[in-house]
């Protein structure tokens, strides 16, 4: 048996209406919205103020707005206008569809209009509606029929439009005025389901040691409802009460930046206003530009990190990375939303090709940047624990080999890191000049002769 929304939206059964409301019969109603402007959250969040001119009569008034948002959060509504004052609001969320014009036609009686499809003659019998429940169960004279989706032409005619069931999204509210008249009012409130994120494209020149970088802005509505001709601001930044943020991110910020420009701010957050109104329409998705940099220093390297004093026992890929700044001097400009950067190298044909992306956080400017971007296919590193020695009672020397290998036909340089240096842990010997990064870290600038192999050796105190 197939369920309602299956039978409802085949060709086998399209619902009609008898008795319809004339401006349901004319087609499609104009939006109702006034004056919109809406603000989106990066975290899937946004306010929409919606300014409308409402006419009132002195005392109690019952108001309609229609064309608020499906996912409205009517918790959060407010409406402003002069003399007005607010008594109750209902949300009409229960929308016209046909398996829910059917499911309240439960106990009714309907016209069912079937077409022979060799004649094309029709049979028209009335029909009372037993049951909607996974399916159409019908009693038409003394025989009990289940409607089925059998390919055969059916038509399904109602008397009456349900009077809870809504065309549009509908929010009412009953407001006290203090005078008739035309009262302009504001109706804000929040909505889920309708956000934004940063979208980056960037076209690395490795020969030139720069990149071309191209920043879109993300617009995604799902929010049930279209937002016509509508001012918007975009708000990066992850305010509390939504939800949302990425996940892993092998963007990092080796260091943030401390650089500042004059981009409208509101408190911790960068606001990003659309030069031009526009119309953000349901189930769609809307991208406008918002960073073009030409020739912006960058360059490719090399990345491998061993966890801990282990070895491995086979030689493993190092990471392609592509380092690049945020800084106004040398860089990109200007601070990044969080989202993903997708990159591109051009081919020996000189068309670009993709070769790999990553998500970012919300990065100030001035920032240097690590964008992990792969496995390399020809840079490989091994560790391997040469011996691990008893010192005392609680002390450990454990001396390490890493074998970095290069079948490139250039030379390459590998950042190669050893990690879960926690405590007291001296380095006793190593073969080339390391640098103490952090309290757990000690990292190495490896230089690799083209198709050559290098080994790295250090020699490790430990507690453990």
């Amino acid at each position: 048996m197939r369920n309602i929304a299956s039978i409802c939206g085949s060709v086998a059964l399209i619902v009609a209406f008898g008795a319809m409301p004339a401006a349901a019969q004319e087609g499609v109603q104009p939006n109702a919205q006034g004056d919109v402007a809406v603000t989106i959250y990066n975290n899937g969040q946004s306010l929409v103020q919606d300014e409308r001119q409402l006419a009132v009569k002195a005392g109690r008034n019952r108001i309609e707005f229609p064309d608020v948002s499906a996912r409205i959060r009517p918790e959060t509504v407010t409406l402003s206008g002069a003399g007005l004052s607010i008594v109750e609001q209902n949300f009409d969320f229960d929308l016209l569809t046909p398996d829910k014009l059917m499911d309240k036609a439960v106990g009714q009686t309907i016209t069912l209009v079937r077409t022979n499809p060799a004649t094309g003659a029709e049979k028209i019998e009335r029909a009372k509606v037993l049951a909607a429940n996974g399916g159409i169960v019908l009693q038409i004279g003394d025989r009990i029929e289940v409607l089925r989706d059998d390919g055969l032409p059916v038509r399904a005619v109602f008397d009456r439009l349900p009077p809870n069931l809504r065309a549009r999204p509908t929010l009412s509210v009953t407001v006290d005025a203090a005078q008739a008249g035309t009262v302009p009012a504001r109706l804000s409130y929040l909505t889920p389901n309708l956000g934004w994120t940063a979208d980056y494209v960037a076209l690395f020149d490795a020969a030139k040691g720069a990149m071309d970088m191209q920043g879109w802005v993300t617009l995604t509505n799902n929010s049930g409802t279209t937002f016509a001709n509508a001012r918007t601001l975009l708000v990066a930044g992850d305010p509390n009460g939504g939800g949302g943020g990425f996940g892993r991110l092998d963007g990092a910020m080796d260091s943030a930046g401390t650089e500042s420009n004059d981009r409208e701010r509101l408190g911790d957050y960068y606001l990003y206003p659309l030069p031009q109104r526009t119309t953000i329409a349901n189930a769609q998705q809307k991208q406008v530009s918002f960073l073009d940099v030409k020739g912006a220093p960058a360059k490719s390297t090399y990345e491998y990190v061993n966890r801990w004093l282990g070895s491995s026992t086979e030689p493993v890929s190092a990471a392609s990375v592509l380092r690049f700044t945020t800084s106004r001097a040398g860089g990109l400009g200007d601070q990044l939303p969080a989202g993903t950067i997708r990159v591109y190298m051009r081919d020996a044909r000189g068309d670009p090709q993709f070769i790999g992306e990553n998500a970012i956080g919300h990065t100030p400017m001035g920032s240097a940047m690590s964008l992990r971007t792969g496995d390399a296919f020809d840079v490989k590193v091994q560790p391997t624990v040469v011996s691990r020695t008893r010192k005392g009672h609680s002390r450990w020397v454990t001396k390490m080999r890493y074998t970095v290998s290069n079948a490139k036909p250039e030379p390459v340089t590998v950042s190669l890191a050893q990690d879960g240096l926690w405590g007291d842990v001296r380095i006793e010997d190593e073969s080339l000049k390391g640098e103490r990064v952090s309290a757990d870290r000690v990292e190495w600038q490896v230089p690799v002769p083209a198709n050559g192999k290098v080994d790295v050796t250090a020699t490790f105190d430990t507690r453990y």
